[in-house]
């Protein structure tokens, strides 16, 4: 093997070597054998440009068009022309791809599903930070700093696997490949200098070249001296942070809880904190659907989808605590809380989730009292909520759930007895860290109320409409105590910011508090089917009252719809003929836009301030593609066509020129050497080539044995080298009429006992193509002489190198 395919291989092993620490990331590992094998082509694509040999940046434009053609063919096939080449409708899917595995990686905790998005941003990450190994350590043989792009590898999967620095395992592996990649190089380049000795005889007094002297008259290798080098190295660097344990963290920290994932046995749950995801969400420029339901309640204003409750609040954020689950009892367990007395309705609501909604959490009405549905499921009692078990996800889900649509007084919710003490301690804590201005705030705002229920209430009507807040998606997600004084004084945020502050000015009041995450209803589309999109989704704040249980509020304006409870002096509206849709902000899916009343302005049409829902591309016209990225991406298509078979097209117009019509306007001679010279190319692209010093007959024999001829094809290279030598040697050429038609016969002859993948080399790839690259080299060289000679001719200025004057 030699040493470039060494490193080359080496550089392949090192980069998946590295990507194993993405392994803990993901719950399913199929994606390492299909990045495993697409970084094979891409390096053998480099090794098959070095060995032309191609200019490096050369290589490095091969390797990466032949990257991008990969991905193309396996992640967007159906967008890609032909189904192999790029078009601007595979770079619209491949955005499209990284946008939806941005929001899944922020959305899932690890171990997440690999939804079709992560899939391609772990086999694309892999492709590039390959492609970079194999630049710096085999392009240009620097393999040192090829460590940096397989740190960021490893530290990248190292920080989102919630387990510090890593697991031991990975940092190992990684370790190893970088040190297999050191090890390959400095082999190599030890070998450039002759033989490596690994010792010398018994008895010698010195090492011979390249050998370390010991005592006793032996010597040591140096890549031996290296390998053990690194063995320790490796060695100190897992064992040092154990050795440590003051330092904290290091390769061997392996998270404790609440670091996310399962605990023992699989019995515990926690959770991504989900606020990025639902700030995302609401920011899509596509509302896609997540859900479709329908249900059997009267009205669905208050059937929101509850996905996980944010039950800890550390100073930092709001998140869920890690809770035991348990299997799915049938039916679920009474609401904490829930005394007989209080008004309820039970509704069936039959949910699908789309295919790419792939998450652990199951999106239900809250309180559900059975759930029927199919996978690996699991139950946490605390908040209610369904888990999925060892990769299971929501993905096509299709599921039955019995809820209770819960109907308090504001008389129950007014007498409401004292909790709990162990619920009260739990739920009513705040940190530290938590700013004077919240409780203060929350104090100023209840003044004048008697019970928690009212406190509640104020709360709820200062943030919808009394303390002048403005909703507002764009503004930082922030979550910990800093972030919530400072939308206190700022007064604009989105509903994670109303929900967060209200739960922790809840729990300074003493009202125990959490915070609830999922969906608004949702849409009506047709019949009794409603469509719930990803800008639907919300968080809200529940509170707990002894005797009714945990009990939603609503306090950011604009969104979702307030409690018939949390409006004690309003009419009950059950009997209203009101039509049930919710607010325009809550609309999604393929809803019909309602029609702009005929005395709207035009101005304010196109703004969509008539009430109606602009229509899809109303604001570029007919909504189709524009016509400058068509032409971009033709363009481009052409121009990777025109890339690909520019080697065939340069040796077709050769052949052409050589051997065909054209070729009869020269004289017998030049007819020869032309087709001699179309014989030798043609053979140097089947892997016969000729030595340059060789006679046409010693040439002609090595084709005959390397290309395999026999019969027809044999005879007429043995005629075509009988007219050259003429030409060459004798003052009278011979006939150069059936030249042309015996290089076609041992051209077909060399086709004929190729092998496949030598004919498509020598089709599309042909070795003798590089001439071109060889004689703009000479062609710039010249150019280069012509000006220094052009210099060198003109007159100097008088004065100029003479002393004196």
């Amino acid at each position: 093997m030699s040493g470039m395919t060494r490193l080359t291989l080496c550089a392949w092993l090192a980069t998946l070597a590295a990507a194993t620490a993405l392994l803990p990331l993901v719950s399913s590992h199929g994606w390492l054998p299909q990045a495993a094998l697409l970084l094979g082509a891409q390096g053998a694509a480099g090794a098959a440009a070095r060995r032309v040999p191609l200019p490096r940046p050369l290589t490095v434009a091969v390797q990466a068009l032949v990257s991008l053609l990969l991905l193309t063919v396996v992640f967007a096939r159906e967008a890609a022309l032909g189904g192999v080449l790029p078009g601007p409708g595979t770079f619209a899917h491949f955005s499209a791809l990284l946008v939806q595995g941005g929001d899944d990686v922020s959305r899932f905790a690890a171990p997440a599903p690999v939804t079709e998005g992560i899939r391609f941003m772990l086999v694309g990450g892999v492709l590039l930070i390959g492609l970079l190994v194999d630049l710096l350590a085999v392009t240009y043989r620097a393999a040192a700093p090829a460590g940096l792009p397989l740190l960021a590898l490893y530290s990248v999967a190292a920080g989102l696997s919630g387990q510090g620095s890593g697991h031991w395992l990975w940092f190992l592996c990684a370790a190893a490949g970088y040190l297999l990649l050191l090890l390959a190089e400095s082999r190599d380049r030890l070998a450039q200098w002759g033989q490596v000795f690994t010792g010398v005889a018994p008895g010698a007094r010195g090492g011979g070249a390249g050998s370390v002297a010991r005592p006793g008259g032996r010597a040591q290798s140096p890549v031996r001296t290296g390998r053990r080098i690194g063995a320790a190295a490796l060695g100190l660097a897992l064992l040092g942070p154990a050795a440590l344990p003051a330092l904290g963290g290091g390769v061997l920290d392996v998270g404790g809880p609440g670091s996310g994932g399962r605990g023992p046995g699989g019995n515990t749950v926690s959770a991504v904190n989900p606020l990025v995801a639902l700030q995302d969400s609401l920011n899509q420029p596509e509302n896609r659907t997540v859900l479709v339901y329908d249900t059997d309640a009267e009205s669905t204003r208050d059937l929101y989808l509850r996905i996980v409750a944010l039950d800890q609040f550390d100073g930092e954020a709001w998140q869920p605590s890690e809770r035991r689950i348990t299997e799915v009892p049938d039916p679920l367990p009474t609401p904490a809380g829930l005394a007989p007395d209080v008004r309820r309705e039970e509704v069936t609501t039959r949910i699908t989730a789309a295919d790419w909604y792939e998450q652990n959490w199951l999106p239900m009405p809250y309180p559900a009292q059975r759930v029927d549905i199919e996978g690996r499921w699991r139950f946490e009692p605390e908040g209610r909520a369904l888990v999925g078990d060892r990769g299971q996800d929501t993905g096509g889900a299709q599921y039955e759930v019995s809820s209770l649509l819960l109907e308090p007084t504001a008389e129950q919710l007014a007498n409401a007895p004292r909790p709990p003490e162990g619920l009260l301690r739990e739920y009513t804590a705040v940190p530290g860290s938590l700013p004077e201005v919240v409780r203060d705030t929350a104090l100023s705002v209840t003044a004048a109320a008697r019970n928690n229920y009212e406190r509640a209430l104020a709360l709820q009507d200062w943030f919808t409409s009394e303390g002048g807040f403005t909703y507002d998606t764009e503004v930082e997600a922030g979550s910990g105590t800093e972030a919530i004084a400072r939308f206190l004084e700022q007064r604009e945020g989105f509903c994670v910011h109303f929900a967060f502050s209200m739960a922790a000015m809840s729990r300074t009041l003493g009202i125990p508090a959490r915070v609830a995450v999922g969906f608004t209803p949702g849409a009506a589309v047709s019949g009794e089917a409603r469509e719930v999109g990803l800008r639907d989704a919300h968080a809200w704040p529940e509170l707990y009252f002894e005797g009714v249980g945990w009990t939603r509020f609503e306090p950011t304006p604009s969104r979702g719809s307030a409690p018939d409870y949390t409006r004690p002096d309003l009419p009950d509206p059950a009997g209203s003929d009101a039509p049930d849709e919710p607010a325009p902000e809550e609309s999604a899916g393929p809803v019909l836009p309602a029609p702009a009343p005929e005395d709207c302005p035009a101005e304010l049409r196109r703004l969509g301030e008539c009430g109606q829902e602009e229509e899809a591309g109303s604001a570029t016209g007919d909504g189709g593609t524009p016509w400058w990225s068509l032409a971009l991406g033709a363009g481009l298509a052409l121009a990777v066509s025109a890339l690909l078979l520019a080697p065939l097209g340069w040796r077709l117009a050769v052949r052409a020129r050589r051997v065909g019509p054209r070729a009869a306007a020269l004289d017998e001679r030049a007819r020869t050497l032309a087709a001699w010279r179309e014989l030798r190319d043609t053979a140097w692209d089947y892997g016969v080539p000729a030595e340059e010093s060789a006679t046409p007959r010693q040439a002609v024999a090595a084709l005959v044995a390397g290309g395999a001829l026999t019969g027809e094809a044999a005879e007429a290279a043995h005629r075509v080298t009988a007219v050259v030598e003429r030409a060459l040697y004798s003052p009278e050429p011979a006939a150069a009429d059936r030249l042309a038609e015996d290089v076609r016969r041992v051209r077909a002859g060399l086709h004929a006992a190729a092998r496949r993948r030598t004919r498509l080399r020598a089709l599309f790839l042909p070795r003798s193509a590089v001439r071109v690259l060889w004689a703009a080299t000479d062609g710039w060289a010249a150019l280069a002489e012509r000006r220094r000679a052009a210099l060198a001719r003109l007159p100097r200025p008088a004065g100029r190198g003479t002393p004196g004057g």
